[in-house]
């Protein structure tokens, strides 16, 4: 909750792999918010209250992840939601190159490795541009918590799209701050 609150804020894309995370926590304690107690929220030094809304806060992602039957896999509303967002956000960027040249430049920097990721996949289960991108980085954290090794190529593909979703994700919290696009943009 603390650490979701913090990213919400500061980077929209580290807050949606953040949400992937905990969805996979929750699959890993069963949805069983006892474990998630004993097992995340006492290595917090925090006072009860701040203890007791933590745990409301993964006892409310448990019972959405029953509630969208995505006990098992797949991502719950909310973050479908913040990449929807994103995509909107994207595809605006994109259509006013004249106004945001470097997100162009970025993003076709970034489309080969986007459609090498793809390619990789069977065609039934291709996602999006976006999902593409943040399924690679999630990918790889996982392997980096696994100690695993990564391949100088995949290492280039990751901080390439890294930079790709930072930028968007820079662009989000400007566009919050204050809207980057009118109704005649759209």
């Amino acid at each position: 909750m603390l650490i979701a609150q913090q990213k919400r804020k500061e980077n929209i894309a580290e807050y949606l792999l953040y949400l992937w995370q905990v969805e996979d926590i929750l699959r890993a304690c069963n949805m069983d918010i006892e474990q998630v107690d004993r097992d995340i929220i006492a290595r917090y030094d925090v006072d009860d209250d701040t203890r007791r809304q933590m745990r409301d806060w993964y006892e409310g992602f448990i019972i959405m992840m029953r509630d969208e039957h995505v006990v098992e896999r797949g991502h719950m509303q909310v973050c479908k939601n913040v990449l929807t967002r994103l995509q909107d956000l994207h595809v605006q960027l994109l259509a006013n190159a004249d106004r945001f040249p470097d997100y162009q430049a970025d993003y076709y920097r970034t489309l080969p490795f986007i459609v090498q990721l793809r390619a990789q996949q069977p065609e039934e289960n291709r996602v999006g541009e976006l999902e593409t991108c943040f399924n690679a980085l999630y990918g790889v954290l996982l392997l980096r918590l696994q100690h695993r090794d990564i391949s100088p190529g995949t290492t280039q593909a990751i901080n390439q799209i890294s930079h790709f979703l930072g930028l968007l994700a820079a662009y989000f919290r400007a566009d919050e701050l204050e809207p980057l696009f009118t109704d005649n943009d759209k």
